[in-house]
């Protein structure tokens, strides 16, 4: 069930012009406005108390400024938006215990209740660095899809990993049939939306790239080789994907514009 706390919480969206797949997509038009105008709206939204766009491109800095919008410059060499999140906390003299909720830049629906939800447990484990949201597969091809990113719970709702492969593998089921879902316990979706807590980046930042890492090429996986808990909070349902590719910038406009 979703929480209806109202927590104070910043949300940082960044925000990079340098896309390999869809070069400037932040600025892109979707529906008559920018790209990153719709995340904003979506950040508005919520019981945020500051929101702060980073990015490394004057572009899409003038273009936010016009928007009556706080951003930030931030450095060209970053590795990861965590790192970019990261030094805006820095720029910004956050103290070490405040909640920062990262809204992707290129995520324009992304529910608002969802990134409620993600700051509350935050709020509510006051010892937790991490939180992120993950829900229920319920369709045998994308638990099979190494594209979609799964993850595996424990009992009090905390990531045992995180995988491309289909986790937990039911290794009786599987091995008659791939077409249907376990039924001894069920599958999660992990949703690439994080919360944290300015000491946790400060630690981070600090980490190196693991082999766990890089052999699945999933940056969370950095987090529990360092043995840090992250927090799973499950939601309802996935939400529609993000924008990578041309096509996807034409179906969210499609969704936007039915709405």
């Amino acid at each position: 069930m979703l929480s209806t706390k109202r927590p104070s919480f910043k949300i940082v969206i960044p925000a990079r012009f340098g896309s390999s797949r869809l070069p400037g997509k932040p600025l892109l038009p979707i529906a008559g406005k920018p790209m990153i105008a719709h995340v904003c709206e979506r950040a508005k939204a919520t019981s945020a108390g500051e929101i702060v766009i980073a990015t490394d491109d004057q572009r899409i800095f003038d273009a936010v400024s016009a928007l009556g919008l706080k951003v930030l410059m931030t450095s060209p060499d970053h590795q990861s938006g965590t790192e970019r999140i990261a030094e805006v906390a820095r720029l910004c003299q956050w103290h070490e215990d405040d909640v920062i909720v990262n809204l992707q830049g290129d995520e324009p629906l992304i529910p608002e209740n969802y990134i409620e939800t993600l700051a509350s447990a935050m709020q509510e484990h006051a010892e937790m660095g991490i939180a992120t949201l993950a829900a229920e597969i319920h369709d045998s091809e994308e638990l099979f899809n190494p594209n979609a990113v799964k993850v595996v719970l424990n009992q009090a709702g905390f990531a045992l990993y995180f995988s491309r492969a289909p986790i937990p593998w039911d290794r009786d089921l599987f091995a008659k049939t791939q077409a249907e879902l376990s039924s001894l316990m069920p599958h999660y979706r992990h949703i690439g939306m994080y919360a944290y807590r300015v000491n946790f980046l400060d630690r981070y930042c600090q980490w190196p790239r693991s082999p766990l890492e890089q052999i699945e090429s999933l940056e969370q996986l950095r987090i529990l080789w360092q043995g840090e808990p992250i927090l799973v909070k499950v939601v309802p349902e996935t939400p529609p994907a993000g924008v990578d590719t041309a096509d996807d910038l034409a179906r969210v406009e499609q969704l936007l514009l039915n709405r």
